[in-house]
């Protein structure tokens, strides 16, 4: 903590930059975009600079409150102060589900990168063994894992870089073993499955950019606290291109329907070529940055539920300290949210993934739309601004509505729904007693 302290408000802006790009590329990119490839095919690169566009005004959104009011509930709290308590309140839980499904789906991701060794191995016993080592680092080194952060960030990278290299050598032709490549020359090519295969990949291409939010938190530590737009300029430009180039090489490489949910796309654009033990390294590189994510994810639903409680929205008991660095109680609901995704994998080993990564990514984007609102009620907008905020929370929108033309997307739309139901029914009974304080 007394080196957090020490290194505030000294971050430059290209710092943030690096930051964001290690903090946002995960399991939703490196697995997530195959079930958007098998729904858009090519037409999922344009989802992608979509996406892209309106994960740079939320950004820019949240860095410009971040930087103008720092507040401790960060975007809970200027949701509370644009529209009341109920706002707060919801936000707030919204994000806690959110990062729930996230971990589920994180561990999902990493069971199904290790089929890719053994592939007859139940996916429910991958999860639980990284659940249960995933729960010891939180325990034993959740502050040593900060120090390395820069080190799996640097893996990510690597092995996206890693990728780019070899494939874009087998395109050029610098190595055989390329039959056909398979470069879309028409309309119906990029959209093979239609405007609704285009529209229902949509989600997937936002949750690539899961994450952005930390990032706005982060832009409080810049040392010039106005560089923050420019920061997010630079890192969703730089994650657009890395994502964009590596996903137009995997399908040129191979026909759009061969990938699937089993593996990572880039894994079956190299499967077919004769290169050793090189798929082999991608996949442990896959496995060690995914499970960094998925344990960044058990410290933050467990942090979350935390300041939930200590600002009374949750129940004072899940920020009672004890001896261990986390607090029993939410380390308690932490292990029942585990134990969930477990069970699912183990019931629906089919479809888990889809459904979590559907519904997380669901549960995002209303975090999203909430704080471009509060964006626009809190802060003196331009024009421009105005127009930004319109278009990405109609960008956000198409992504949310975009589940319900997929049958394999329905089910994660149905339960973030639940999800939102669930928190307005408490919000409905809570709101006379926020109405009496108010007063």
């Amino acid at each position: 903590m007394s080196q957090s302290e020490k290194n505030e408000n000294n971050m430059k802006w290209w710092q943030l930059s690096l930051f964001g790009v290690g903090c946002t590329i995960g399991t939703g990119f490196f697995l997530g975009t195959s079930i958007g490839i098998q729904q858009g095919g090519p037409s999922i690169v344009i989802a992608i600079v979509l996406a892209g566009i309106s994960t740079y005004i939320v950004f820019n959104a949240l860095a410009k409150l971040t930087a103008n009011h720092p507040e401790k509930g960060a975007f809970r709290t200027y949701a509370k102060q644009a529209y009341g308590h109920w706002a707060g309140f919801s936000v707030g839980w919204m994000y806690w589900f959110a990062e729930i499904l996230i971990m589920g789906s994180q561990l999902t991701a990493l069971s199904i990168f290790s089929q890719f060794w053994f592939p007859n191995f139940p996916l429910w016993l991958f999860a639980l063994g990284y659940a249960s080592l995933g729960l010891v680092v939180l325990l034993v080194g959740a502050k040593k894992l900060s120090r390395i952060e820069n080190i799996f960030a640097v893996m990510k990278l690597a092995a996206i870089i890693m990728f780019v290299v070899i494939a874009g050598a087998f395109v050029l032709g610098l190595f055989d073993g390329v039959k056909q490549l398979h470069i879309p020359r028409t309309i119906d090519d990029i959209f093979p499955t239609g405007l609704m295969g285009f529209w229902a990949s949509l989600i997937f291409a936002f949750y690539a950019f899961g994450g952005i939010e930390v990032m706005g938190l982060m832009a409080v530590q810049l040392k010039q606290p106005k560089e923050a737009p420019k920061s997010g300029r630079v890192m969703i430009l730089t994650l657009v291109i890395i994502y964009a180039i590596s996903l137009i090489l995997a399908l040129v490489l191979v026909p759009w329907d061969v990938f699937n949910t089993e593996e990572s796309p880039f894994i079956v654009a190299l499967k077919d070529f004769d290169l050793g033990f090189v798929p082999h390294i991608f996949n442990g590189a896959l496995i060690v940055a995914g499970f960094s994510t998925m344990v960044a994810s058990f410290y933050g639903v467990t942090t979350i539920l935390v300041s939930l409680a200590q600002d009374g929205d949750a129940p004072s008991f899940f920020a009672k300290k004890g001896k261990l660095a986390v607090p029993v109680p939410s380390l308690g609901l932490l292990i029942v949210g585990i134990a969930g995704s477990i069970v699912m994998a183990l019931v629906l080993p089919e479809k888990i993934y889809t459904y979590i990564t559907t519904g997380a990514g669901l549960m995002l984007l209303y975090n999203w739309i909430f704080i471009i609102l509060s964006a626009r009620k809190l802060q003196t907008a331009s024009l421009k601004d105005h127009i930004q905020y319109y278009a990405g929370i109609a960008l956000l929108l198409a992504g949310v509505t975009g589940t319900l033309f997929d049958q394999t997307n329905r089910p994660g739309f149905f339960i973030s729904l639940g999800i939102v139901g669930l928190i307005g029914i408490v919000v409905f009974f809570m709101n006379k007693k926020w109405v009496k304080e108010t007063y």
